[in-house]
């Protein structure tokens, strides 16, 4: 019988190998001198060794025909909205970027007051550009209107 878990860990193995082929050009480099290829492979890496563990261990999962799929527009709005921001990210920067993700995902996914959404949002985003931009020091696209 097919469960769940099969197919979630089957999922996880082809998103894996998807990772894997995008990354392949990008250099591994060593420990001391880690290349851009690194972190994506090793996710990559240790999300399939996870995934055929999950797969291994679904004898114990529910079947896959058991699913209840009602909630499946919701999870399709949170992808639409990520996808989205990603599309959005370096050409209109990260404050902007991140401030309307949030702002979208508690106004038109969880149905929040616009007004407290868009404070909360705002304030999220400032927080972590602060330590990710100040502090860390992490590179941040600054987008066409310059923050």
């Amino acid at each position: 019988m097919l469960k769940a878990d099969h197919v979630a860990g089957g999922a996880f193995v082809v998103l894996g190998l998807v990772v894997f082929a995008l990354s392949g050009e990008l250099p591994f480099g060593t420990l001391s001198q880690p290349g851009a290829g690194m972190m994506p492979k090793l996710a990559a890496g240790l999300m399939m060794a996870f995934a055929v563990v999950l797969m291994a261990t679904a004898r114990d999962g529910e079947p896959f025909s058991a699913i209840d799929w009602r909630d499946g527009g919701h999870a399709a709005l949170v992808v639409a909205i990520a996808a989205a921001a990603a599309a959005l990210y370096t050409t209109l920067g990260f404050i902007l970027t991140m401030s309307l993700l949030v702002f979208a995902l508690l106004v038109v996914v969880e149905r929040k007051h616009p007004l407290p959404a868009a404070l909360y949002a705002v304030a999220l985003t400032l927080a972590a550009y602060w330590l990710f931009g100040k502090a860390l020091k992490a590179p941040v696209p600054r987008g066409l209107l310059g923050f």
